[in-house]
């Protein structure tokens, strides 16, 4: 099976090697998946600039940032801690409205990277949000590009999840509720919080 759908962070990744990752594997779209798709620290990086870089690298450049980013504008998707629940995210109607286009640009044999800013993608929405969507709802593996360039599977990187979480050695828990555990750790680490929420 041909790979299709990958993940990438930009966290201090000179442009000119992001741009060597994607045609190393044939990526021809990014869907920028930040919901705000700007940044203090790395100019190239913003909506702007970052579309017209990709263009005249004839690649294409989609912002799905309001649709699968890790923010949400419904009062009814947070905790009482202000903490976003990804859970109640993935049901809503902009996040499926997003992973519908997705499939839509999959179908036409586009290869797309989902973008963020996270180095790792094991602390970004785009394996805990999207990549745990696909997999576990549709079926469909995300490929995420490593700092280096590499390739880890939202498969793998889920396993990661338990040693990070150094729940290998509970013996209370089997290996499916080690991930989900692990998971769940990960998600109230890493997920967004409102600023001033405790």
């Amino acid at each position: 099976m041909s790979l299709a759908l990958f993940s990438v962070g930009y966290a201090t990744k000179p442009l000119d090697v992001f741009l060597q990752q994607l045609h190393q594997y044939n990526i021809d779209t990014v869907a920028d998946i930040r919901s705000v798709p700007y940044s203090s620290a790395f100019h190239d990086y913003a909506r702007e600039p970052l579309q017209r870089i990709l263009t005249a690298a004839e690649l294409h450049y989609v912002y799905l940032g309001k649709e699968l980013g890790p923010r949400s504008h419904d009062p009814g998707h947070y905790d009482e801690t202000g903490q976003v629940q990804f859970d109640r995210l993935r049901r809503g109607p902009d996040f499926l409205s997003g992973i519908a286009r997705l499939r839509n640009g999959l179908s036409k044999g586009l290869k797309i990277a989902l973008m963020c800013a996270e180095k790792d993608a094991a602390f970004c929405h785009r394996s805990l949000l999207v990549g745990y969507h696909l997999l576990h709802e549709e079926n469909l593996e995300v490929q995420h590009l490593t700092f280096s360039g590499e390739l880890e599977s939202q498969t793998v990187l889920e396993k990661r999840l338990i040693s990070i979480h150094e729940l290998e050695q509970d013996l209370f828990l089997a290996e499916g509720e080690q991930a989900a555990e692990a998971y769940r750790q990960q998600l109230i680490k890493h997920s967004y919080r409102k600023s001033g929420a405790t």
